[in-house]
């Protein structure tokens, strides 16, 4: 009964424990980045912000209406005329209003230009979101298969610190019986303690992977991670994916928008140049019997601009330069992204050799070291063989953790620098 009292506690604190662990797969990861994500949810409300920006400049071409009135208090009241025949041109007590309505009719069709300027805004907004989603599917799925590929490093230095005990123990019964001396026995240990720290390493590694997922993921205490289910789609093409990310990634959409706004502003500059001609229309009721105490008008009212002392010239030539430079931008960033394209082929391949080499280089040293472990167990080898040996292969398992995630990651950066991961890892873009 004491012992069920003892154990008690820590039990519920194990459950505890298992409680707070969740266990997220590679596609749960990303689907939940994109509904939870700061960063993603940030991005998506410039969208409402370049949707309202759109709506303000159209109010600038739609009637205005607007009304005016005063209630006045004179020091004198004038009239002119006696009697019946008299007429208040100035009251004492006096009071008006009048209703107004503005319709602008032409404006060097500036307003219709700011308006496409704010569409291709919205639109920039969207490209936003998608920048931003790419950005943080890629950094969760890299912290995703870092943490994957630290749990297969600490099964690795586990595995390495069996294959030192058994050296060790070796070690000890050669010592025992006098065939071998301490030294031994110390080399054996130190392996021992080499493995343990390499293990720490790992286990600090896949921390830092974790906390990295918790901080886009929204989530706190441990997360267990798996294996992907699937594997990313085979690749198309270098030519394919260069095409694909000249034509669609949102960082060369942009600029192109970036462009065709900057071409709109000389055009919107250019029509300060024209005349403004706007309608107005108005009602008038007033206590002052003159001219009239209510009456009604339309006016037709321009604007020619004669000489504005080069402002506009000035104005246009601005516009002009940012258009070159927009001009400037796009084919760097087309540039660019062939180039990351290109980048991201040559890593993959050179990732994938690596991973081939490591693992050619892993069966090797396994062989190496189980020849080696018979020759030291029958005396035929030395300590220092089978420590080199033990080295060797847990350097090439090491090599082969390191080279997958490698290959993992490089190919998951040829899907960005294409701009079509989503499509890649199957996760639909602007995800609520």
């Amino acid at each position: 009964m004491f012992l069920k009292r003892a154990i008690a506690p820590l039990l519920l604190l194990i459950t505890l424990g298992a409680e707070a662990q969740t266990r997220l797969t590679f596609d749960e990861a990303l689907t939940r980045a994109m509904t939870v994500n700061n960063v993603v949810e940030r991005s998506r409300s410039e969208i409402g912000v370049a949707e309202a920006q759109k709506l303000f400049l159209l109010s600038a071409v739609l009637p205005r209406i607007t009304m005016n009135g005063a209630l006045t208090r004179n020091s004198i009241e004038q009239t002119f005329g006696e009697g019946d025949e008299g007429i208040t041109i100035l009251p004492r007590n006096d009071w008006n209003y009048n209703v107004t309505l503005s319709q602008p009719i032409f404006a060097g069709r500036r307003e219709l230009r700011a308006y496409s300027q704010a569409r291709l805004g919205v639109d920039n907004a969207v490209i936003g979101v998608r920048s931003a989603e790419d950005a943080i599917l890629l950094r969760v799925a890299s912290s995703y298969l870092a943490a994957v590929n630290a749990d297969a490093r600490i099964e690795v230095e586990r595995r390495n610190i069996e294959i030192a005990q058994r050296s060790l123990n070796q070690a000890r019964a050669f010592y025992e019986a006098g065939e071998v001396t301490r030294v031994d026995v110390l080399r054996a240990e130190t392996g021992i303690k080499a493995a343990q720290r390499l293990l720490a390493a790992a286990e600090q590694q896949r921390e830092g992977a974790v906390a990295q997922l918790r901080e886009d993921l929204q989530l706190d205490g441990e997360i267990a991670v798996a294996s992907p289910e699937r594997s990313l789609p085979p690749l198309p093409s270098e030519a394919e994916l260069i095409a694909r990310a000249t034509g669609a990634r949102p960082d060369v959409d942009l600029a192109e928008n970036n462009l065709r706004i900057a071409e709109l502003e000389v055009s919107k500059q250019r029509g300060y140049w024209l005349p403004t001609v706007t309608f107005d229309g108005g009602f008038i009721h007033q206590r002052t019997p003159f001219p009239a105490n209510r009456y009604s008008y339309g006016a037709l009212r321009f604007n020619v601009p004669i000489f504005q002392a080069g402002e506009v010239i000035a104005r246009v030539a601005g516009a002009k330069e940012r258009e070159k430079q927009a001009e400037l931008q796009l084919e760097e960033t087309q540039l660019t992204a062939r180039e990351d394209v290109r980048r991201a082929f040559a890593d993959l391949e050179s990732a994938a050799t690596g991973l081939s080499l490591a693992n050619d280089q892993m069966a090797a040293a396994q062989a190496e070291y189980d020849q080696v472990f018979e020759l030291y167990r029958a005396q035929e080898a030395t300590s220092l063989d089978l420590a080199a040996s033990e080295a060797s292969l847990a350097n090439a398992r090491r090599a082969v953790a390191e080279e997958t995630l490698n290959r993992d990651l490089a190919a998951l950066r040829v899907w960005f620098a294409a701009g079509a991961l989503k499509e890649a890892v199957g996760i639909g873009s602007n995800q609520q």
